[in-house]
């Protein structure tokens, strides 16, 4: 009993110390101004910024709040021991043991999230995957990693939205795009970027021959302001067509699915998933505005890696992870030299391990 007590008190000096380096009276003053400000009656005549504010008051109030429960809960432990150490109860020294060990992982997992203070970390993301050379192959892969990914989500208890995907000839996908919507995704699938290799006994292949397949994984932060990415109207074209499944026959009526153009960078985007054709452009105009603020981050990543003398490539032959499926079972991350032989697992969303060994290599390497 007398160490569980010792363990309570170390915990709770432990979230007292955090709370001192958080400042948190400082980020319970400024929530409370946000929230004054957002009672005011012309809060919304601008949206834009009114949802950016809306999200950091979202960000704060989570923060501040998760802070003052956990500091409860170690305060509560340690009564509850001291409690049990005065009256020699085991049964409630049994009881608290549990409890503690909860309350000492749920610390760790917020000690390793304050590092993730990057200025796009706390934002939503956008995740797109699609399909390397190999044809049904690769697109079959693209779906497996479109489900990994709203796994782990749902596992987060994240919202997770299939904004656009484009279906292969036989099976699987040509491409995917979803958005996810919680504390810190970005912060996280920023982990995932790069180019995932798998390798199995083909199930299209009437041989069960051996196949290496490829998909490129691109991880965007949600602009939060129209500010901070200006489009021109001029520098769109938006096109209107029908969306298409298997083989490309249409699957609408309707010509609802959108194509939008940026003329000056030449990017892309296209979303059908929606009946609504206006749903489809604003989905549409989100991803470009990621990828235009994902162009220009990376364009900075490059000019930093260049004065540092570093040589960074995202290119299809530099795979940063490989799922082997046959003849033998491992996942295994190329940049940390992480590996896992429960490729299953992660493959139905289980990539804390991955995540957490890439997030501390980058924190160390910034260090």
């Amino acid at each position: 009993m007398h160490q569980l007590l010792g363990r309570a008190r170390a915990l709770l000096s432990r979230v007292s110390d955090t709370l001192a380096r958080l400042d948190l009276p400082l980020t319970e003053a400024r929530l409370a101004e946000l929230e004054e400000r957002s009672a005011g009656a012309a809060f919304w005549n601008d949206a834009g910024d009114a949802r950016a504010v809306m999200r950091e008051i979202a960000s704060l109030r989570a923060r501040a709040e998760t802070w003052r429960e956990v500091e409860r809960l170690a305060a509560e432990q340690v009564e509850l021991l001291e409690l049990a150490v005065a009256e020699d109860d085991g049964s409630l020294a049994d009881a608290a043991a549990g409890e503690l060990d909860a309350l000492e992982a749920r610390l760790e997992r917020l000690e390793f999230e304050m590092q993730l203070s990057g200025d796009y970390d706390q934002r939503d993301a956008i995740l797109a995957v699609h399909a390397g050379a190999g044809g049904t192959e690769s697109q079959d892969w693209v779906e497996m990693l479109l489900r990994m990914y709203l796994r782990w989500a749902e596992d987060r208890a994240f919202d997770a939205e299939v904004l656009d995907s484009a279906e292969g000839e036989e099976a699987g996908l040509k491409s995917a795009t979803i958005e996810v919507r919680g504390p810190l995704a970005y912060g996280y699938l920023a982990s995932e970027r790069g180019v995932h290799r798998l390798v199995r006994l083909s199930p299209f292949d009437a041989a069960h021959a051996r196949h290496t397949s490829f998909a490129k994984v691109e991880v965007m932060p949600e602009v939060a302001s129209a500010s901070e990415v200006a489009i021109a109207p001029d520098d769109v074209r938006v096109d209107v067509f029908r969306a298409s499944g298997h083989g490309g026959q249409n699957v609408q009526k309707n010509s609802t699915a959108i194509r939008i153009t940026h003329l000056p960078t030449g990017i892309v985007v296209t979303c059908q998933n929606e009946r609504s054709q206006h749903r489809n452009r604003a989905s549409a105009m989100k991803v470009l505005e990621a990828r235009l603020l994902e162009r220009e981050l990376l364009a900075r990543e490059a000019e930093k890696a260049r004065l540092k003398g570093e040589h960074v490539d995202m290119g299809w032959g530099n795979q940063i992870r490989s799922y082997v499926l046959h003849p033998y079972k491992m996942v295994k991350d190329h940049r940390t030299n992480f590996e896992t032989s429960d490729a299953a697992a992660v493959l139905d969303g289980e990539l804390d391990g991955l995540m957490g060994a890439w997030l501390r290599a980058r924190m160390g390497s910034e260090a």
